[in-house]
């Protein structure tokens, strides 16, 4: 990072504000890096919800990233859209699929468009045995039927306004293929086997945390994966991480620069305010970004962010 003239690495303003919402959930996945279930308890107030809103409203941030968990099943999940789009903020949902189809969600897709809530979904593979290992016995199914409820709606359909991204994490300790390539693939492949359409397909790269974590020490992988992150060190990937840009409020409201660091217990440094009701973008806007080793995973090759590849 010094050689590349970014240390420290500085914040570079707010764009996004991300809001880990919990984590509960309906699929416990393989590498999920929240460690997130269906037993899990942590869960957004009204009151610290209502603190992000206040935040928002006091700023011009203009993106709202909703994640979790499942954030859908926040019982506050919706209330947060309403109020960011109120405020005329874009809102982004990073949505399991399977969540669609539970009995107590069956508007869920409904909702989500009459909002013009831009859906962030995870997809594995467009195959079902690599899903399937990766995120639970079933999953692939429930996702595909997932992602043709929204296609009946208009998301990832042209000139719709309703706009359906997929991400594609690898099943095992590797980096992802270039995104274009991968996208191409899967365009193809959805859409013969299922007629499915979305707009953008974003890789990320798996971050040595939580449950992948577990995976590599316990398979023997993790020197070797760590050594690959660190090798394809890309200096144009580290300029353009997303930690510069977005601010990551947990569950409880305590700040981070992302939503990695948010699952390593590394708050935002401590010369910035750590709680949204201390939110001060000028003094946000000007942090210095905590760093580790798992941020090799946001910087290798062609870089890895909440938004796919940092650079082409």
């Amino acid at each position: 990072m010094a050689q590349a003239g970014l240390r420290p690495l500085k914040a570079t303003g707010i764009t996004v504000l991300q809001l880990n919402v919990g984590k509960l959930c309906n699929q416990t996945c393989r590498h999920c890096h929240v460690d997130a279930a269906p037993d899990r308890t942590e869960s957004m107030s009204r009151e610290t919800a209502a603190l992000c809103i206040a935040a928002l409203a006091k700023s011009e941030i203009p993106t709202v990233d909703i994640t979790g968990g499942a954030p859908e099943l926040n019982q506050n999940f919706r209330w947060l859209v309403e109020q960011a789009r109120s405020l005329e903020r874009h809102v982004m949902d990073r949505c399991n699929l399977s969540v669609l189809l539970l009995p107590a969600q069956a508007d869920l897709a409904e909702f989500l468009a009459a909002h013009q809530v831009e859906i962030v979904a995870s997809l594995p593979y467009y195959k079902v045995q690599q899903t399937d290992a990766q995120r639970g016995d079933g999953v692939f199914k429930k996702s595909i039927e997932g992602l043709q409820r929204l296609n009946q709606l208009g998301y990832g359909r042209p000139n719709s306004g309703l706009v359906l991204n997929l991400v594609y994490n690898p099943v095992g300790a590797f980096l992802p293929p270039k995104q274009d390539a991968i996208e191409s693939q899967f365009r193809k492949e959805l859409h013969k086997h299922h007629g499915i359409e979305f707009n953008r397909l974003y890789t990320i790269t798996n971050m040595p945390i939580s449950r992948f974590l577990e995976f590599l020490v316990e398979s023997g992988n993790y020197d070797g994966y760590m050594e690959r992150l660190a090798n394809a060190f890309n200096p144009a990937a580290a300029a353009g991480v997303m930690c510069r840009y977005t601010l990551s409020v947990a569950w409880d409201g305590t700040l981070y620069d992302c939503d990695f660091n948010q699952m390593l217990n590394l708050p935002v440094d401590q010369r910035a305010p750590g709680h949204i009701r201390d939110f001060n973008p000028m003094a946000l806007n000007d942090r210095s970004i905590v760093t580790g080793n798992h941020c090799y995973g946001c910087t290798a090759g062609p870089g890895s962010s909440c938004g796919g590849s940092v650079t082409v």
